[in-house]
């Protein structure tokens, strides 16, 4: 069996396959062993697995691969609205439609060596328009190269005929995979202001050397560096994330009370989770028609050897 899996990793790096309730998935397989898989539902990143096939990412146990439910953990993106703060449904709609392969992708800049990757792209439906009435494109580009180097680089672009421009916020929803939340510390948000969702979004400024967690977290940083760390210190190992065109980082984790409230998420399931998410919230993103936005989330991890 191990020589029919190389060699089929071999053949196809690139692989459409039948998943869970029939929906289709994307696997890309890199040359070292690293593999991700994309749910077309929701263009929805839901495993991230290193060299020595562990899993990076969560995804809850009880997950409900089903739609309209959007799927609990991964990277869920939110489009064209992120949370509740707006007319639309929480996070918007992007993460609970079907994309489809995108035929005519833009030429992205890229050193293609040893990179495998996938272009997907979004139009609304009819129903979409019902809902939010303005024409657009959004292309993803899903890449993974070497040293299990992930990174997603979305394009959206205003196709509206009759001249109106859009405004809309975004987050890449990224759940990691951790050993214990306690364990765990963020680095790189520090001193900055942060809306903070608990207290009713209240701004307050961060007051830690690095971000801990002890209860429930919901805050908004805004202004955020280029670069964030989230440090696993049981696993020794750390979560790097780089991002461009994303000003906000939004950091995430439920705690006890609200997880048992969530129907699609373990009672448990908050300890072995953390959302750090590459955002734009605070001021959302206009486009005129024929204007594009850009925005990037890399991923990368660093592990200390013993």
């Amino acid at each position: 069996m191990n020589e029919m899996s190389t060699s089929d990793f071999e053949r196809k790096p690139i692989e459409v396959i039948k998943a869970i309730n029939g929906l289709e998935k994307v696997v890309l397989r890199e040359i070292y062993g690293s593999r991700v898989e994309v749910y077309l539902y929701g263009a929805h990143v839901t495993s991230w697995k290193n060299e020595h096939g562990e899993e990076l990412l969560f995804v809850s146990s009880k997950a409900i691969f089903k739609p309209p439910k959007p799927i609990r953990g991964g990277i869920p993106i939110c489009f064209p609205q992120f949370s509740n703060l707006g007319p639309l449904e929480a996070h918007g709609f992007a993460r609970n439609r079907l994309w489809s392969f995108d035929d005519d992708p833009p030429p992205f800049p890229t050193d293609a060596t040893n990179k495998v990757f996938t272009d997907l792209i979004l139009r609304p439906t009819k129903e979409d328009l019902k809902i939010w009435p303005h024409s657009f494109e959004y292309r993803l580009r899903i890449t993974l190269g070497p040293g299990t180097n992930l990174m997603l680089t979305s394009r959206i672009r205003n196709t509206n005929t009759d001249g109106k421009p859009f405004t809309f916020t975004f987050a890449y929803h990224t759940y990691f995979s951790v050993s214990d939340i306690s364990e765990v510390r963020v680095e790189g948000l520090e001193t900055l202001d942060y809306l903070d969702n608990c207290q009713k979004r209240e701004r307050f400024t961060e007051q830690g050397d690095s971000i801990t967690f002890e209860s429930e977290v919901d805050k908004i940083y805004l202004s955020t560096p280029t670069k964030i760390a989230v440090m696993d210190h049981e696993k020794k190992r750390t979560f790097v994330i780089r991002k461009d065109g994303l000003p906000d980082a939004v950091v995430w984790n439920p705690w006890d009370k609200k997880s048992k409230a969530i129907v699609d998420f373990g009672d448990e399931e908050y300890k072995y989770m953390l959302c750090v998410e590459a955002a734009a919230v605070e001021k959302p993103l206009t486009l005129k028609p024929g204007e594009e936005w850009r925005g990037r989330q890399e991923l990368s991890i660093v592990t200390k050897k013993l």
